[in-house]
């Protein structure tokens, strides 16, 4: 047996058992699923994709949706999350196949792209709640088109079923409808959820964990995968630990906030004002089902004594006592976080502090609502470069 022989065998080991272990065993960790389900999965279906992917890339798609119903019944995860990683797998198989074969250098550098992008796509789904099932869609597009170019890289090798039309350039396009269908299907049944709800039902899901940031650089934010963040609508992590010092070491009687959502930033005012033992943060929630979200946590936290959690718009609350502080974290789309401020600013203390979030040059609405107030004399505003972006203001009436 020649040195040759020997080096196909052992990677063909593998790939059929190794690689295919490595890349489930990270996507699942990524993921937040249970540790069991990687050697599960590993085993299941790049096994039985491995057997198969000589055939149609259809039959593939059809023996990993069977055999992702393993794993997925065994753990409890979700049907779709499996089928995702299972396609990250399906296209390592495509990559490898076509190296073991020595296929023309251009298609395994197309089927190594394909593979690179549907990880990334993995990581972007978990990062951005992104829906599940977008990585198996996207995989099938992709292997569909790969499929339809493999005769320009080796040529024919089936003969035409009709008008010309051969075996690899049918399957490739039944792979592309295939996959455009599935996410015609699931993409707008995601879009038409609010993003506070996928949230939730992610967190029930998987439970929280900490992540890299998921917004884009800004020039005053170039590298904001330097902070970390709990989701996509919390604060940064960062800014939770200087919303919690802030009260620490302003010692606020009272502090308003808008937008509870999940309570994250709640707690981290609440834990201030525990340490300083004395005061209360009102945090207001408009949306029912994220705010009875929020009361179950804020209720198993034992901060409930620092906390008024009202169900209610923010512009509907009217508070008597003097306001030291203003967190002002809720819709982002609108200009509500500009006329929160204008509600409350009779309110707060001459000494007190604005903070609003989500005022980066890449959300231009916040942003501009507070470099307006400033123009207007109201507040006097810093921009704090964080990833989303965080003003530190205070109002200009009564300042001495």
């Amino acid at each position: 047996m020649s040195i040759h022989e020997i080096w196909r065998i052992v990677f063909a080991a593998a790939v059929v058992v190794i690689c295919p272990y490595l890349l489930v065993r990270a996507d699942t960790r990524r993921r937040h699923l249970r540790d069991a389900i990687p050697l599960t999965v590993a085993l299941v279906i790049p096994a039985l994709g491995g057997m198969t992917f000589s055939l149609f890339s259809t039959f593939i798609v059809l023996v990993m949706a069977a055999a992702a119903l393993v794993p997925s019944r065994l753990f409890h995860i979700p049907y779709l999350a499996t089928l995702d990683i299972a396609a990250v797998v399906a296209a390592f198989f495509t990559f490898a196949q076509l190296l073991l074969r020595s296929a023309d250098p251009g298609e395994s550098i197309a089927a190594l792209i394909m593979l690179c992008w549907l990880w990334e796509e993995g990581r972007r789904s978990v990062q951005w709640q992104r829906p599940r099932g977008i990585v198996l869609g996207e995989y099938l597009v992709l292997r569909g088109f790969l499929t339809c170019l493999e005769p320009h890289f080796v040529g024919e090798r089936t003969f035409p079923l009709f008008w010309g039309i051969s075996a690899e350039r049918l399957q490739g396009v039944l792979s592309i409808l295939c996959g455009g269908i599935f996410l015609a299907i699931i993409v707008p049944r995601y879009l038409r959820t609010r993003e506070e709800h996928r949230i939730i039902a992610d967190v029930n899901a998987k439970g929280e964990s900490l992540q890299p940031e998921y917004t884009p650089a800004t020039p005053e934010c170039p590298h904001p995968e330097r902070w970390k963040m709990y989701d996509s609508m919390s604060a940064e992590v960062e800014v939770l630990d200087f919303l919690r010092q802030t009260v620490i070491t302003l010692k606020p009687n009272l502090v308003v906030e808008t937008g509870t959502f999940m309570g994250v930033s709640t707690l981290a005012i609440a834990e201030g004002l525990k340490q300083n033992g004395f005061g209360r943060v009102i945090t207001v929630e408009f949306d029912p089902k994220v705010f009875a979200k929020a009361k179950e946590r804020i209720e198993a936290s034992g901060l409930g004594p620092w906390i008024d959690a009202r169900n209610q718009s923010s512009l509907d609350l009217q508070v008597e006592d003097t306001i030291d502080l203003l967190f002002s974290d809720s819709d982002i789309d609108t200009d509500l976080r500009e006329r929160e401020v204008r509600h409350f600013l009779p309110r707060i203390s001459p000494t007190g502090l604005i903070l609003i979030h989500d005022a980066s040059s890449y959300q231009k609405v916040v942003r501009e609502g507070a470099l307006r107030l400033e123009a207007e004399g109201l507040i006097s505003a810093v921009l704090i470069p964080t990833p989303r972006g965080l003003v530190v203001a205070q109002k200009r009436t009564g300042r001495r």
